[in-house]
Parts: C-alpha cells; structure tokens; sequence
C-alpha cells in the first residue's frame, strides 16, 4: 500500500518550505533534516508521511489539504526552537493530568494562553504552566473564541506523552 524511500533534494525544501509557512517560522530545516524518508501511496504517488532516518514518524501529510499533523517528537523540537506562546496553547495544571488520561478534547475555560497568530483547523501544542510538553492536537476555534467562550471544546486532542510531559 505504501512504498517507503529516501527524499530528494527536491522534496526536502519543498517539506521544508511546506512546514516554514504552515508554523509561520523558518523551522523547516530544523524539523526535517537531511535523510528523512518518505511513505508514498502506491496509488497516487503522493507522500502521505515523513519518517526519520531511523524510521519514526515525524509528521503525517494531510491529503486534503497538503499540511502536516504533528507528532509528538516534532511537537518537542518546535517547543526548543521557538519561544512562548509561539503554536502553543498553555492549559491550567489543575487539568493536565485529566487531559492525559482522558485524551479527547481541551476545553475554551481550561486554556490560559494561546498563541494569538493561530487559526482554527491548525495543528497546536498543549503545554501545562511551565512548558512541558503534554499533547498535540488541532484547534477547533480561533484564539478569539478561545478566550471570549467560557464553554464547548476549543482543541481536539489527537497524542499525548505517556508520562505527564517533562
């Protein structure tokens, strides 16, 4: 179903470029370096995820839209290379521990900072107060509605780390 090879010169600054305008930073280099391998449909030719050398997933391809959706790997790398608040969302810690067992959404009142430059439909690192990586998941609002709704989901929680971040 899935042919796995290494990236082309090509492929790799397209990915690059692909992940420079989608996290609105020059973090492409960083996210995919030279090696990376790529899953390819068998059917459509189109490269459906991006693999490290060693072969773990560093982010799947979206084929609708031609976008990436983290891993958390690639979540913790974001975290070193760009500041505070920067496609963050900061959870209060009373919920952190509940938002890793249960693992489905984050909702508008738990949030205490997001990153104003999002938009809904974008991928989003949940962090607790102190910048510990606890999941990765997809905005369902815009920062706006975020902190005027006081009720209803505001992520979708798609992996979160199995010990209770960092």
């Amino acid at each position: 179903m899935y042919k796995v090879r290494p990236a082309s010169k090509d492929e790799l600054l397209f990915l690059r470029e692909i992940a420079n305008y989608q996290f609105r930073s020059h973090i492409g280099p960083s996210i995919f370096p030279e090696g990376v391998l790529l899953k390819i449909s068998r059917n459509t030719g189109k490269i459906r995820e991006v693999l490290a050398p060693d072969g773990t997933s560093i982010a799947t391809v979206r084929a609708s839209t031609y976008t990436f959706s983290l891993r958390l790997g690639t979540a913790s790398k974001i975290l070193k290379l760009l500041p505070p608040p920067k496609l963050r969302a900061v959870v209060a810690d009373e919920v952190s521990r509940d938002l890793l067992e249960n693992r489905s959404t984050v909702f508008s009142r738990h949030i205490l900072r997001l990153d104003e430059d999002l938009r809904a439909g974008d991928e989003v690192i949940i962090t607790d107060e102190e910048d510990n990586l606890l999941c990765v998941g997809r905005l369902l609002l815009s920062p706006f509605e975020v902190i005027h709704f006081i009720r209803g989901g505001a992520i979708k929680v798609k992996e979160c780390v199995e010990n209770g971040g960092g």
